[in-house]
């Protein structure tokens, strides 16, 4: 994505290091140029401030999946061991850090924020705003590359948290990503490295890169275990519903991307082998991934190929894209009948007639597909 030029004078008002795109949002003419700009600043000095106190310690959080349930994960162990403060979901970063970092007090002991990257610089600003501790680098897939390029943009992006943490600071890395096992040999030996293992189960493998964050601080294994049966599992993430109707559902509807996608593929195909039900239905409804450039179409197709592999009775795409899916379906699983619709609430009645003792229902897709509001009216169904 080309560079906007911006005049110095209002670069330096809305911030040093802001990415252009933002001075494009909807957001008013009256916060954009005078409450925003006033409130970055006032937080990125009273976070050096609270810094100088010498009592808060800042976790930042990155990655393509996971990032949201890891940084929750770890606030409720943190939380074991002092105040903890944390982002909240569903606002942008931009807007989210400023406002998370005012709203620590003098006895904050914790701060973690979720340093989500859409646009080249982002990770700049961030940084500009606050100097973390502690990184946690959760994956890297190819996402958001409509505006990143390709796999390497996603990595030049993200790694500037893990090569800005200072001397003494740790990082911690998937051990099953290639990329950030290249990433960590670039690390200055005076920055510690902390792995955590990935596992089938996305939530296993969450649970452990919050677990070796945790352990950055030298938390006990005891406030760990409490930190992770307190937190409450968000919903429309990997939650299991039980339907009355005796189906189950694998509701995974906050957000998606390929390799996201095909993480909760593998996890749903291993429910279902582990429920050991005979005559199983497996039905899927995918919506489309967005914000993937030139990968759209390639990444479709490739979550098709392995859907048409999984043996489904059906598979229900939601979107313009998911024809990339369904096209897929169709060529290698002559058996899966395929339905595709361009709006959630159509798509209903298809997936209501599947629901019985026998059924086993995955739901993913980007979150403005819509396909929480499936789930929803599902679990009103009797």
């Amino acid at each position: 994505m080309q560079k906007k030029y911006i005049n110095p004078i209002i670069q330096w008002w809305v911030t040093p290091k802001m990415p252009s795109v933002h001075l494009g949002d909807k957001t008013s003419l009256f916060k954009k140029w005078l409450i925003h700009p006033v409130k970055r600043r006032l937080a990125r000095w009273y976070l050096v401030f609270l810094k100088r106190l010498g009592r808060i310690r800042v976790v930042a959080v990155t990655g393509s999946a996971g990032k949201t349930t890891v940084k929750e994960m770890l606030s409720s162990i943190l939380a074991q061991d002092g105040e903890t403060v944390y982002s909240k979901e569903n606002i942008d970063p931009v807007y989210n850090i400023p406002s998370t970092i005012l709203s620590a007090t003098p006895s904050t002991k914790y701060l973690v924020l979720e340093m989500g990257v859409e646009y080249p610089g982002e990770m700049d600003f961030y940084l500009w705003l606050a100097k973390p501790d502690v990184a946690v680098i959760t994956n890297i897939f190819p996402t958001h590359t409509e505006f990143l390029g390709n796999i390497e943009g996603v990595l030049k992006e993200k790694s500037k948290l893990a090569l800005g943490i200072p001397p003494g600071g740790s990082v911690v890395l998937n051990a099953g990503d290639k990329l950030l096992v290249n990433l960590s040999k670039k690390l200055p030996l005076n920055v510690k490295i902390i792995w955590f293992e990935n596992d089938l189960s996305p939530f296993v493998g969450n649970a452990n890169a919050a677990k070796a964050a945790a352990e950055a601080f030298s938390l006990s294994a005891s406030e760990i275990r409490r930190g992770l049966e307190a937190y409450p599992n968000p919903p429309h993430r990997l939650e299991i519903i039980k339907h009355p109707s005796g189906a189950v559902i694998l509701d995974d509807s906050y957000n998606s991307n390929p390799w996201a996608a095909i993480t909760t593929l593998n996890y749903f195909n291993d429910l279902v082998r582990k429920s050991r039900k005979k005559d199983v239905k497996k039905i899927a409804v995918l919506g489309d991934m967005l914000e993937l450039g030139k990968f759209n179409e390639e990444g479709h197709r490739l979550l098709g190929r392995l859907v048409a592999k999984s043996g489904f009775t059906a598979v229900i795409g939601v979107g313009k894209s998911t024809s990339f899916i369904l096209d897929e379906v169709k060529l290698k699983s002559k058996k899966t009948e395929t339905y595709s619709f361009s709006d959630p609430f159509a798509a209903l009645p298809i997936v209501r007639s599947y629901l019985d003792k026998n059924s086993f229902i995955l739901v993913k897709g980007s979150r403005s597909i819509g396909l929480d509001k499936i789930v929803d009216k599902l679990s009103r169904l009797r």
